[in-house]
């Protein structure tokens, strides 16, 4: 989640501007751009529990840690709360999850260096402090109490208003970890056919990634529960978006929908105030009752887009949201899946082909049991690994078509070897973890930690 903002901007006075915010993110293919963003969880060694945010084995240290690799620290009072470098950033999540937010990159093969760097600067300061971090998509040991919270204002309001929404909202903030890829539209014709092919086929990425089968030690019934905790977190927020697919969907649609979702928080000379529940039409009068008389500042409306979390979010690009943390070799797999699907116009339309005859009540019905049966959901009379199948051979050619090679001469497709194993295979990761908890971890989750880590 986001650190804060540190430009107010523009003062806002009518919703033209809001629209031209999200229209200034068109631009032509050569500058497209990879973002690829991922948590992990951070654990001591000796206890496998969270690591709080002080102390020589906090994440505070972590943060410390790291500036040796030339981030500088973002502050929010006197904590580090996020560190940035060359366009990348490190940010926290509300239970101390790590999260990397990628640099805008041109290739996937970019993309994976950058995580392999990551990764290791991570080890480098974590081996010292007996910690490690790993990836999942849910924390498999802790219950909610046993994760200590992360000194960042907004996370407190959240936290306070979360429970008056849903029953799992506190769930998705402390113990869930996921990885992300942004990317660019040409126009708001474009922007639309990539939003509706990310939204329908966001629970074929769900099940290709499903990696959350445990629930403080033991399995939970589904295969990626980080899914399902978002379909009761908050529904003014999350879920399927239908009038993405109806007829005069564009950058005002969008920009209506936002409007009608309430409000966080405003942050103001250092510190959040709570606005939660509240109006940004009404703040757009002049009307909050947080700031009575204020207008907005841009920097309150990308503060406000960032509060949303469907499976497909617009900001000035078009977030992917729906796959679970993994391992190493997902965290490039994703972006290469997507990139693969939406950056090559003839993958695009071969993707929408695939989808467009879909039914509003088909899309809802993916949403609701992928999180359950990943690959082996019924669709169509057919397991949802046959879409599976043809969604990865599709981001395949797309690749293809790219022909961007590394030093090696190798283009990008061989970053999804791993979705062509899974799909081959019928089977997530989190069917190989439950097949090792039932078996040679003899149903004792410790093991997860090792296997799992970075």
């Amino acid at each position: 989640m986001s650190a804060p903002p540190q430009s107010q901007g523009e003062t806002l006075t009518d919703k033209a501007q809001l629209i031209a915010y999200l229209e200034a993110g068109c631009k032509p293919a050569e500058d497209w751009r990879i973002g690829t963003e991922h948590e992990k969880f951070c654990y001591s060694l000796d206890d496998l529990r969270p690591l709080p945010y002080g102390g020589e084995r906090g994440i505070g240290a972590l943060l410390d840690g790291l500036q040796r690799f030339g981030w500088e620290p973002v502050l929010e009072g006197e904590n580090v709360i996020a560190l940035s470098k060359d366009g990348a950033s490190v940010s926290l999540e509300p239970g101390g999850q790590v999260e990397l937010s990628g640099a805008p990159l041109k290739t996937i093969h970019e993309t994976c260096s950058e995580v392999h760097t990551h990764l290791d600067q991570v080890r480098q300061v974590m081996g010292p402090m007996k910690a490690a971090a790993m990836g999942l998509g849910f924390n498999p040991k802790w219950a909610r109490a046993d994760i200590p919270w992360m000194p960042k204002g907004r996370y407190k309001i959240m936290g306070e208003y979360m429970p008056k929404k849903g029953k799992l909202g506190l769930d998705m903030m402390l113990r869930t970890c996921t990885v992300q890829v942004n990317l660019d539209f040409a126009s708001e014709a474009d922007m639309v056919k990539k939003f509706r092919v990310g939204l329908a086929l966001q629970p074929v990425a769900t099940a290709l990634f499903a990696n959350s089968p445990f629930t403080e030690g033991r399995p939970n019934g589904f295969l990626s529960f980080r899914s399902h905790i978002w379909t009761d977190t908050d529904p003014d927020r999350c879920g399927v978006l239908p009038f993405v697919f109806e007829d005069g969907m564009g950058f005002e649609r969008y920009v209506d929908h936002v409007l009608d979702v309430p409000m966080y928080f405003v942050y103001r000379d250092g510190r959040y105030i709570d606005a939660s529940g509240q109006s940004f039409r009404d703040f757009l009068d002049g009307r909050l009752p947080a700031l009575p008389g204020e207008k907005p500042k841009m920097g309150d409306w990308a503060d406000h887009l960032s509060t949303l979390f469907p499976e497909v979010r617009l900001k000035k690009f078009l977030e992917m949201r729906g796959a679970d943390g993994g391992p190493w070799k997902s965290l490039c797999a994703l972006p290469a899946l997507w990139v693969g699907l939406l950056y090559d116009q003839g993958a695009l339309d071969a993707a929408w082909d695939l989808v467009k005859d879909w039914t509003l009540e088909e899309h809802q019905y993916l949403r609701d049991e992928v999180p359950r049966q990943a690959l082996h959901t019924p669709f169509r009379g057919k397991p949802l690994n046959a879409v599976a199948r043809q969604a990865v051979e599709i981001a395949a050619q797309g690749l293809k078509a790219r022909r961007l090679l590394d030093g090696q001469g190798d283009d990008e497709t061989h970053f999804l070897s791993l979705l062509r194993s899974r799909v081959e295979r019928e089977k997530s990761p989190a069917e190989y973890l439950l097949d090792d908890f039932h078996g040679r971890w003899r149903e004792s989750i410790d093991p997860v930690f090792t296997e799992c880590a970075y």
